[in-house]
């Protein structure tokens, strides 16, 4: 029996060795610099989400393939437009998950390509507002003889539970400061409320805005026009194409045989932006310059794990301090730009990420990159003091603050649940998710709001360079567009990765035409941090719940807890 054991043990022990070597072996074969043939088209697929963060490199299972980080996106294709072996570009968007900020820099990025005199292709499937929005980037547009365009205008729309949850006997109760923090009016109100109505009103109005400009500027027609095109929406291909929205109803292979007849350099080879992304500078013909700092924070803001930067959805507070701390102690690093993507979160840990920007500050050239929404906490943490760059569509500011807690007395009724307590202290079930908050427990919750809201625009003010006086009015917790933001001073410039790049060079005294290595953090995973790191049963559970709800700190809710958090979350079609 021992024999048989021991054989067993071995087997298995045999077995995990050569998995290991197999894996090694993959990542070696995956490290080595990727070859480009002389006539190359390089081929973008964008599907799904575009995270600000890289994810887990996975060798044998993702076949080279995975989310492109916006960053990453935005160093290739810069690398791609020097590389004489790079002929075109195509693009081909389809499912695109991404926020207004991020499509603009996508948009952008394509467009400082194309400058560089080659042709950039684009073929959509099945395209809504997002996919077209960055396909204007492109000389030519294609869609599929059978394909509909989905443009057909901006509609916002905000999710409400109070009904479901009044069947259900539960109650949670809300306190916030500033007028517009109506956060959890997704919980007591069954629609828009008269402020919500209003700031939704301005985000939709500027955002639809852009995307008509956008349109006339790149399609060559007036404003009007384009308004009148949409009220038309959605297309079928031939509409589409008789409207002037797209170039060429075809199919791929067809989009495929026009560029290699104006490329005139035969059959070229098509290379994945994946594969393209790992290939050197140097490779393409550029010359490693400064190396700056990226810094990614993304997610709603928690206290986190001092060993992980925050799972799926959340930005850890003792993680994320640990990049800003790394990045700060590296002496090769001349520069750095924190690139924020976050709705906001939990006071405490906003707090933290605070400090720990404006300790970073003072040893590092600082500048703030926002994403498609830096609101509320994502707005306080970037209250250093340096320049923020903002986008035209970015979510931005929602300075107040809101406390939430649930009272489960009624669904535990339902259920024929009760509970029984003994305490000491006046206010030791304060937090509990059996009671409801006394009057007196109200007035004290909210003077602790009112005055976390007093410091956090406070905070404001100093960063920002205005007295409060001027500040306050502008806070009240309201949303504001990185367009509306600019001109009342809530941040310093409009404009993406270059523009906040162009700044950090100044600041650092770095040569403009220098061309700059950035550097990530954080890196992205390896297999091995996958199954060896320590994933809680919590956040699978909240990664399941952001899926279904959108973004709400339930772990943070459930217990009762003050939150800089934007007050409702965007899903703009």
């Amino acid at each position: 029996m021992g024999k048989f054991l021991l054989g067993v043990l071995t087997g298995f022990a045999l077995v995990f060795l050569a998995v290991v070597l197999v894996l090694v072996a993959a990542v070696r074969m995956r490290n080595k610099p990727p070859g480009i043939a002389d006539n190359s088209v390089l081929v973008l697929r964008l599907e799904g989400e575009v995270p600000e963060k890289p994810g887990v490199e996975l060798p044998i299972l993702d076949n080279g393939r995975g989310a492109v980080t916006v960053t990453g996106l935005w160093v290739a294709l810069r690398q791609a437009a020097a590389d004489r072996r790079i002929k075109a570009l195509v693009l081909q968007p389809e499912g695109l998950q991404a926020g207004w900020g991020k499509i603009e820099e996508i948009r952008t990025d394509l467009a400082t390509f194309r400058k560089s005199g080659k042709p950039v292709y684009a073929y959509l499937r099945n395209p809504g507002g997002r996919e077209y929005y960055v396909a204007l980037a492109a000389d030519r547009i294609y869609l599929g003889p059978e394909d509909p365009l989905m443009l057909k205008g901006i509609r916002a729309e905000i999710l409400y539970f109070k009904n479901t949850l009044d069947k259900l006997g539960v109650t949670i109760e809300v306190e916030h400061a500033g007028k517009y923090k109506d956060f959890g009016d997704m919980f007591t109100r069954s629609g828009m409320s008269p402020e919500t109505r209003e700031v939704t009103s301005s985000v939709v109005d500027d955002l639809f805005a852009n995307l008509v400009n956008r349109i006339a500027e790149a399609r060559h027609k007036t404003p009007d026009q384009v308004r009148a095109s949409i009220d038309n929406g959605p297309f079928t291909a031939t509409q589409a194409r008789q409207a002037g929205l797209v170039d060429s109803l075809a199919f791929e292979d067809q989009m495929w045989s026009e560029l290699k007849d104006k490329l005139h350099a035969g059959e070229p080879t098509k290379v994945p932006i994946e594969k393209y992304i790992k290939v050197p500078a140097e490779d393409a013909g550029l010359r490693a310059g400064s190396r700056i700092a990226l810094v990614a924070g993304e997610g709603d803001i928690v206290r986190g794990d001092p060993d992980d930067e925050g799972t799926d959805g959340e930005l850890g507070s003792y993680g994320f301090e640990k990049l800003l701390r790394e990045a700060g102690a590296d002496s090769s690093i001349k520069g750095v730009i924190v690139r924020i993507d976050s709705p906001g979160g939990e006071v405490t840990a906003s707090d933290e990420i605070w400090r720990e920007m404006k300790l970073l500050s003072q040893k590092k050239p600082l500048v703030i990159s926002m994403s498609d929404v830096a609101a509320s906490g994502g707005y306080y943490m970037a209250l250093t003091g340096d320049a923020i760059v903002a986008y035209p569509g970015t979510e931005t500011g929602s300075i107040g603050v809101v406390f939430g807690k649930p009272d489960l007395h009624g669904l535990y009724d339902k259920l024929g649940v009760s509970k029984d307590a003994v305490e000491r202290g006046r206010n030791a079930g304060i937090d509990s998710d059996y009671t409801a908050l006394t009057p007196a427990q109200r007035d004290l919750l909210k003077a602790g709001i009112d005055e976390s809201y007093h410091a956090f625009v406070e905070k404001v003010a100093e960063a920002r360079h205005k007295p409060y006086d001027y500040i306050e009015p502008l806070a009240q917790g309201r949303v504001w567009l990185g367009s509306q933001a600019q001109p009342r001073g809530l941040v310093d410039a409009l404009g993406g990765l270059d523009t906040a790049l162009s700044l950090l060079k100044k600041k650092a005294k770095i040569p403009d035409a220098e061309n700059v290595s950035m550097v990530m953090y954080p890196a992205r995973r390896s297999l091995f941090d996958l199954l060896f790191k320590h994933s809680g049963e919590e956040s699978l559970i909240s990664a399941q719940l952001h899926r279904v709800f959108g973004r709400v700190p339930y772990h943070a809710w459930m217990h009762g807890g003050m939150l800089r958090l934007m007050p409702f979350s965007l899903e703009v079609k």
